[in-house]
């Protein structure tokens, strides 16, 4: 795979999202770390995101579950870029930063897969950025028509993957990001 200039886009993984307990939480986290890690070893840029939620909500904006969970909490330095929409572009200054850093391609985790992940993917992919997303590094909660586990491996497989990302495993994740 030929990629230029790589960024990690962490979406979501806010306290309050991940203590509902959605499908692999501990695998999950632990995915993301390694990635955050090799990616930190490598020089390349993390990035989260956070959602902003209307008052009262769980995800309310300054709230204890608003917080991006300790498992993966930004160092310093890193930029965190709040939005109010399932996209981490719509009406955000992400993409304006990632042209400014000259980024083009996009390692892309969080949660949750049906709702901000795949927004964010597609939206990604529409602009023109490369999409890599780590098998496993992405995660939700079962629903009264799917399991959690199935709504990832639906969305990995048969939505994401060869259409607007490239599905590769953590291992080829770290590996791409060491060269």
């Amino acid at each position: 795979m030929n990629m230029g200039k790589i960024a990690v886009l962490i979406v979501d993984v806010q306290k309050a999202l991940v203590e509902a307990h959605p499908y692999r939480e501990e695998e999950f986290l632990q995915e993301l770390k390694r990635v955050a890690d090799g990616a930190r070893k490598a020089g390349a840029e993390i990035i989260y995101v956070r959602h902003d939620g209307d008052a009262g909500d769980e995800l309310e904006s300054g709230t204890e579950g608003w917080n991006i969970h300790g498992a993966v909490e930004p160092k310093p330095g890193e930029r965190i870029f709040d939005k109010n929409y399932n996209s981490a572009f719509l009406e955000t200054d992400l993409e304006e930063y990632l042209k400014e850093k000259q980024i083009t391609d996009l390692i892309l985790m969080g949660m949750q897969t049906e709702y901000c992940m795949d927004s964010t993917c597609k939206a990604a992919f529409e602009l023109g950025y490369g999409v890599v997303i780590p098998e496993g590094a992405t995660t939700t909660y079962d629903n009264e028509f799917m399991s959690g586990e199935a709504t990832v491996k639906f969305y990995e497989t048969k939505i994401w993957d060869g259409r607007f990302a490239d599905l590769m495993s953590v291992e080829e994740v770290l590996e791409l990001l060491a060269r």
